[in-house]
Order: structure tokens, then C-alpha cells, then sequence
């Protein structure tokens, strides 16, 4: 038996509880057993963190691929490197992902779904699990597409939803369109039966018009700032609304790019326990920088950022903990970043897990996280 003492647990941002540490019980199987508060004043014999984080491992929900993979363009052939690629993600500190297929034609799509599904049945003990897919598109905003292929670029409709989805249901956990696109309100109320989540992304929507597909049921934003209308102090846009709702969850690519930082930081300090950190990490995730090709496109990968030749800007390729990091770093705020890529992600699939519930989990499915104040660095490693 190990005890384990000084432990800082999941803080949920804006908390006003006072910030007490803990301790863990871990038996000789490497299971924690229970858990406590450190006793006020007092010190405990066992083995002290000296009030490094403990938290689960991140999730993912906007991740279009890795190892050379792009999520639109899987076949039977690619499924053993697809394992591979969830091995990679379990040792880069992420525990599940919503694999995010992209705006494709409807064979690709299916044919992709298929081997997810594939996959999904193949889980298994030091792989990252795969969620029910996030469906990046088709129906966006021709004007705020970005990277999505022009012409496969769809009119929301649930004809053109089942077109792609016929059977597949209960394998889409997100889909992010255009609310404001005609036919969005009877696809959302659609999707709001089959139980998928929806969020607001590549749209040209205002205030008024997130508003009202906030009160349909859209539930978070996809990589705020990016491909929609920003903030503005005479147009909040839905990115104002999402933050004076406060029930909204705002997805953020922390890499300095795609928000530079100090944006991401007021972003963070305004929106709280509602960021929500993903990657958007693409095929070239976990390989070499430089020329890689993306369907019929070339991308070019430099320092973590993937670009189309004409510089539009595609994604990247760092990791969602790097994310994590790089988030702490601006902001200071080391507990606010753990959540937002930890915890922030189960509360929008409804798998919120309270604090005492990490007992009954192996200590080496967790990850302790070491927090440097004065240099303002965070680090992570597997906390067995």
C-alpha cells in the first residue's frame, strides 16, 4: 500500500473553494483506493507531491488525423496504423478523441466512418479510445470555409444529413455547421433527437442569429476566433454571446497562431470553466515538418503550423497537452489550462467526473502535472 500526499486535484475555473490539498491511497496494484483532504495545519507520512496537479488524461474533440492519416480518407488498409496513431496519442497524454472528419464527399465520409468503427471495436488497454465522430462540415458558410473543399460544401438539410450518416447515428458525437445557413433550424432540431451535439463553426452568424441557435440547442463554439466574425465592442458576434450566456463551450487552438496569445488569455479569463482546448492537429501529427499532401492538396508543416500553399491557414501538428503548456504560460492560470483540456471536454459529452471519482483508476492512466510559478512552466508526465 502507498500513500501519496500534498496533491492538488481538477479546480474547476472561478471555484471560490479554498485550494486544499489531498491525499491518495494506492494499493499494491496501482489502483487509488481513496482519497482525502490533507488534515489543516498538519502534515501526514507518505510520500509528498508538494502540490503537483493530479488529473486524468486529456480529450480531444477536433483531431483530423496523425501519422501521415487524415480521418476523411481512411480505408481497411490503414486500420493498423490507425492503432498506432491511438497508441501515440496515449502516450502524448490523451485519453480519448472525437475524430474529426473534415468537409469530403459522401463515399470518402462513409467509407471513413466504417473503419472508425472498425477501430473502435478494436480498444484496447494503452490506446486512446475513440469517441463518436465530430463532423467538421459540410454545412458551412461558403464564405467562412477556410481549408473545407468549396465543392463539397453542403446546404443543411437532413436529406443531405442522412445522405451521409444512414446508419451510422451512434457513431457522431459533434457536428459543427453554420446555424445561420437556411435549413439549419430543421437540421438542428434533427440532431437534437438523435442525441448529437452541435456546435457553431465557419459561420458568418451575428449575435442575434448565435442566439437563437444557442436556444436551439448548439452547445459550443469550434476553434473560437477561427473562420467566424470576432469580437468586436459594437458586434459581439457569437463569440460575445457565447461568453455573456456563460453555458456555452468555446473550443480554442492554443497554439499562438491560430489566437495569438494574449487574445487566448482574455479569451480564458472571460469564458472560464467554458474553454475548451483542442488540438486540430492533422494528418502530419507525429511526423517530420515539411511537405506533406493532404487529399489532392499539398500542406507545409513549419514549427507545428500547416499551412495550404496559398497560406491559408489548415492546423497543426503539436499536441493537445503542449496546448496545455503553452495556455499556462500566458495566463498564469496552471489549473484553469489542466481543466480546459482535462475536464472541460467531458462536461460537453455529458461525462463529467467528479474529483472522488478517480478512485478505482490506475494511477498510471492519470497524469501528474508539475507547475514552475516563478518560470510560469507547466510539464506533464504519467503519474505512476
Amino acid at each position: 500500500m502507498r500513500r501519496i500526499t500534498d496533491v492538488r486535484l481538477p479546480r474547476r475555473p472561478g471555484s471560490h473553494d479554498p485550494v486544499d490539498l489531498s491525499w491518495l491511497k494506492v494499493d499494491n496494484h496501482n489502483l487509488i483506493t481513496a482519497t482525502g483532504p490533507m488534515p489543516a495545519g498538519g502534515a501526514m507520512a507518505g510520500e509528498s507531491w508538494h502540490g503537483d496537479r493530479l488529473s486524468r488524461r486529456g480529450i480531444d474533440l477536433q483531431i483530423n488525423g496523425g501519422l501521415g492519416l487524415a480521418f476523411t480518407e481512411l480505408s481497411d488498409q490503414d486500420l493498423p496504423r490507425l492503432l498506432e496513431l491511438l497508441e501515440l496519442l496515449w502516450r502524448d497524454g490523451v485519453e480519448a478523441i472525437a475524430p474529426t472528419l473534415v468537409t469530403c464527399g459522401v463515399i470518402p465520409l462513409r467509407q471513413s466512418l466504417a473503419v472508425l468503427r472498425k477501430a473502435r471495436d478494436q480498444h484496447s488497454t494503452g490506446r486512446c479510445q475513440l469517441l463518436g465522430s465530430h463532423l467538421e462540415g459540410p454545412f458551412l458558410a461558403e464564405a467562412r470555409r477556410g481549408a473545407h473543399p468549396l465543392e463539397h460544401i453542403a446546404a443543411p438539410s437532413v436529406a443531405a444529413l442522412k445522405e451521409r450518416i444512414a446508419g451510422f447515428e451512434t457513431d457522431i458525437s459533434l457536428i459543427t455547421l453554420a446555424p445561420e445557413q437556411p435549413g439549419a433550424q430543421a437540421l438542428l432540431s434533427h440532431l437534437k433527437e438523435l442525441g448529437i451535439h452541435v456546435a457553431l463553426g465557419h459561420s458568418t452568424a451575428n449575435a442575434d442569429q448565435a442566439a437563437l441557435a444557442f436556444r436551439q440547442g448548439v452547445d459550443m463554439i469550434t476553434h473560437a476566433f477561427n473562420a467566424m466574425p470576432g469580437l468586436h465592442h459594437r458586434a459581439p458576434g457569437p463569440l460575445g454571446e457565447a461568453c455573456r450566456r456563460g453555458d456555452i463551450a468555446l473550443g480554442l487552438i492554443a497554439d499562438g497562431v491560430h489566437v495569438h496569445p494574449t487574445t487566448a488569455v482574455l479569451l480564458q479569463r472571460m469564458a472560464g470553466d467554458q474553454l475548451v482546448l483542442v488540438s486540430d492537429a492533422l494528418a502530419p501529427y507525429g511526423l517530420a515538418e515539411g511537405e506533406h499532401r493532404w487529399d489532392e492538396r499539398m500542406l507545409l508543416v513549419n514549427n507545428g503550423t500547416c499551412r495550404l500553399e496559398d497560406g491559408t491557414l489548415a492546423g497543426v501538428t503539436l499536441p493537445l497537452l503542449e496546448g496545455t503548456c503553452r495556455l499556462a504560460s500566458w495566463s498564469g492560470d496552471a489549473d484553469g489550462a489542466i481543466w480546459a483540456s482535462t475536464m472541460a471536454p467531458r462536461e460537453v459529452l455529458a461525462e463529467y467526473l467528479e474529483e472522488h471519482l478517480l478512485i478505482g483508476n490506475m494511477l498510471s492512466n492519470l497524469l501528474r502535472w508539475e507547475w514552475n510559478a516563478s518560470e510560469r512552466k507547466l510539464a506533464w508526465r504519467e503519474a505512476a
